[in-house]
């Protein structure tokens, strides 16, 4: 069974990213095709990268940016929840992906995004990191807005829309995954640029 990390993108106190990704975590919980592990940007504390080496060459040196290799590299496919800051993707959540290479290859990635318009110039970015890394990036997509999906602007109530767009974007991701498995198994850190 395909393990699918649940990556929570913001580190800032009083964000709103751990009640999307435990929304998320409990919908996937439903499921039986595929097991979800959530994985929160703040439990890592990665500095600013660091590292004298690139990991595309085997540079992840430091203890903070091993833990987070390995916890990528145990996963399957992703789901982003990131946050958008001024049209833009989150800075811990882009510095994140820079610590690890290979262990982004030949996975697939959905994405919740959220924001006064819906995250989507952060999920924008997303997706053209994630054709740098070797994920494929599903259509399905979950936007939330703080309009719609947040009473007040401010505590989380996700529209019934909302929820279903998450039930297709799972679908996607669970399908994807298990589709890209062969390729996984066959050249694990293959990218070609």
């Amino acid at each position: 069974m395909s393990t699918i990390g649940i990556i929570i993108g913001s580190t800032r106190p009083n964000r709103r990213g751990a009640d999307i990704g435990a929304w998320v975590q409990e919908a996937a919980a439903r499921r039986d095709d595929a097991s979800f592990v959530l994985i929160d940007l703040r439990d890592f504390s990665l500095p600013h990268f660091d590292q004298a080496i690139p990991p595309a060459m085997g540079g992840t040196q430091s203890e903070s940016a091993k833990a987070w290799a390995n916890a990528i590299g145990e996963c399957d496919g992703f789901i982003f929840v990131t946050a958008e800051y001024n049209q833009w993707l989150p800075g811990a959540l882009k510095n994140a992906i820079d610590f690890v290479f290979a262990e982004w290859c030949n996975k697939a990635a959905g994405i919740v995004s959220y924001g006064a318009a819906g995250g989507l110039g952060a999920a924008g970015q997303l997706r053209q990191m994630c054709g740098q890394f070797g994920i494929a990036d599903i259509p399905a997509q979950v936007r939330l807005t703080l309009e719609a999906d947040f009473e007040d602007m401010s505590r989380f109530r996700p529209r019934a829309t909302s929820a279903a767009a998450l039930d297709t974007m799972l679908d996607q991701l669970t399908a994807w995954t298990s589709a890209m498995e062969p390729l996984r198994v066959a050249a694990p850190s293959a990218l070609v640029h």
